[in-house]
């Protein structure tokens, strides 16, 4: 699966954290860090056995039910919508467990489906190409003159080239996720790109990068002549009888049915979803039932389940195509096998409260989709893969048990609170540290405290860390919280210690140099803390 933000977050990583205040802080982050990724790393995987046995093709509405919720039990998954498609029939449409204001979730709850968007985007543009008002292999500056960029290749980047993601344009580049809500419109985030410069050649390297969605998007709407959403509605939504979806510009317009959790401990908690722009590449909120007639478009031929037509045979295979620079990104969606060996056409989708994932096997013709509303042991992603197999093999693996991510949140969470009573001994014993260094060399004292900075650096740079280990994809900070939840509450809390233990100390030693200037008298020998103790 691909990381996508767009309000979309990079995909979850193993978590690891600081040790409270003290020299060996820094290492103790190492060996959290380790502990947590052995910890994750022994997870049950393959060697379950499977939850659900039928003969491979169309599974029954009752496997599908044990499989979810199963995958539910082993989670703590809140609520789910599933849709089950094959040819032009929706086999099973079916909501599980409950929003986060506690309404059940049934296959007309609207939820979000994320980077799911792309894909919408794409069919929304080859429909236009179609109709001959543009060509994939056009200049987008052809049809968008607004799209102005820093660097004059940009005037090289063809509409294909924003749909399979291989435009030159980057988060390197771009900080586009980080940037929260800067703009509330296409128009906006258009313009939001005139400063910026291309991290590589037009055509010959692919990057996942949001604003080539959202710079479709816009084309969209000039070539088009209306708004997006006024657009898919009327061009997409409408014709398949999507009649619940529509896609909006921020996380301020996300329903309340499609606001998402977060996972600690085992337990989800109602979360918003923080700031961020992601009309075009992410905006898309729908429903199970509509999502059934949006699979069935991509296994028939580009008609819907009542037989209308949204795009041609060679329009589907285009979008299904990877061009010879995106590898296998097609445009929208991404080409791989199942662990059969069977060929699937899918792409999924991250918020940082909610996932998405969708999926067409083309020899087969079944269609699978699934939104969750937490990220929590693989969201949409590994149940909608555990959905595939069951169609593809007869039987669904075992859902993720969840143990070695509880164990790594109470050990973290554990080290966190350790901070309180280390930092509350430290400010008692600030007064009597402070006199023990009375005529040291200030770089020796400095030394000395050095090590308090470490956790409310890491703080202050984590994001950064993180980015950097998505290979240069933009994290912004607002995002480390949500994404290593019980790794950002124990660091902030060990941060918070170091902060405090620091001041004080610091203010001893200022009381202390005072008082040797003034001449009043100071206690000479070491302080509490530096006398060994008698044997």
């Amino acid at each position: 699966m691909l990381p996508s933000p767009s309000f979309d977050a990079p995909a979850r990583l193993p978590r690891g954290l600081s040790a409270p205040c003290a020299r060996p802080a820094l290492s103790v982050l190492s060996a959290l860090g380790a502990a947590a990724l052995l910890l994750l790393s022994a997870a049950p995987a393959g060697a379950a056995p499977p939850v659900s046995r039928s003969a491979p093709g169309t599974p029954s509405a009752e496997a599908v039910d044990a499989v979810v919720e199963e995958y539910r039990r082993a989670t703590g998954l809140p609520g789910a919508a599933v849709v089950l498609t094959h040819g032009t029939e929706v086999v099973h449409a079916r909501g599980y467990g409950t929003t986060p204001g506690g309404a059940a979730v049934t296959e007309d709850t609207p939820m979000a489906v994320a980077s799911l968007s792309k894909s919408v985007t794409a069919l929304a543009v080859l429909r236009l190409a179609e109709e001959g008002r543009l060509d994939l292999d056009d200049p987008v500056r052809e049809h968008l003159p607004e799209f102005t960029m820093a660097d004059p290749r940009a005037d090289r980047i063809t509409v294909r080239q924003l749909l399979d993601q291989t435009s030159g344009m980057s988060d390197t580049e771009f900080a586009s996720y980080s940037r929260g809500r800067s703009t509330l419109t296409l128009r906006g985030a258009v313009e939001d790109l005139r400063g910026v410069r291309l991290a590589a050649e037009p055509g010959t390297h692919w990057e996942y990068h949001n604003p080539n969605a959202q710079v479709a998007a816009r084309l969209v709407e000039v070539v088009g002549g209306r708004p997006f959403a006024d657009h898919l509605a009327a061009e997409v939504f409408s014709p398949l009888g999507m009649d619940d979806s529509t896609t909006i510009d921020t996380d301020l317009d996300l329903p309340a049915s499609a606001h998402g959790h977060l996972s600690l401990l085992g337990l989800s908690f109602p979360a918003d979803e923080p700031p961020g722009f992601g009309n075009g590449s992410g905006g898309v909120v729908s429903t199970a039932a509509d999502m059934g007639a949006w699979l069935v478009a991509h296994t028939n031929g580009g008609l819907g389940p009542d037989g209308v037509r949204v795009l041609s045979e060679e329009g589907v295979r285009a979008l299904h195509t990877p061009s010879p620079a995106s590898g296998s990104y097609a445009l929208g969606w991404s080409l791989g096998e199942t662990d059969a060996g069977t060929p699937v056409v899918e792409h999924g989708g991250d918020l940082l409260t909610a996932t998405a994932h969708q999926a067409v096997l083309p020899d087969s013709g079944y269609g699978v989709a699934v939104m969750a509303n937490t990220g929590a042991g693989g969201g949409a992603h590994a149940l909608a893969a555990a959905l595939v197999e069951l169609i593809d093999t007869g039987s669904a693996p075992a859902p993720p048990t969840g143990t070695a991510a509880l164990v790594v949140d109470a050990l973290l969470l554990s080290v966190g609170a350790a901070a309180a009573p280390l930092a509350w001994r430290g400010v008692r014993r600030a007064s009597g540290w402070a006199l023990a260094r009375v005529g040291r060399p200030r770089w020796a004292v400095a030394v000395r405290m050095l090590p308090y900075a470490g956790p409310p650096l890491l703080v202050g740079v984590l994001h950064e860390v993180v980015g950097w280990l998505y290979r240069g994809r933009d994290v912004a900070w607002f995002q480390v919280p949500y994404l290593f939840t019980s790794f950002w509450v124990a660091l902030a809390a060990v941060a918070l210690a170091c902060v405090v233990v620091a001041s004080v100390r610091g203010a001893h030693l200022v009381g202390v140099h005072r008082g040797v200037r003034g001449g009043r008298a100071v206690p000479a020998g070491p302080g509490p803390e530096e006398r060994a103790p008698s044997r």
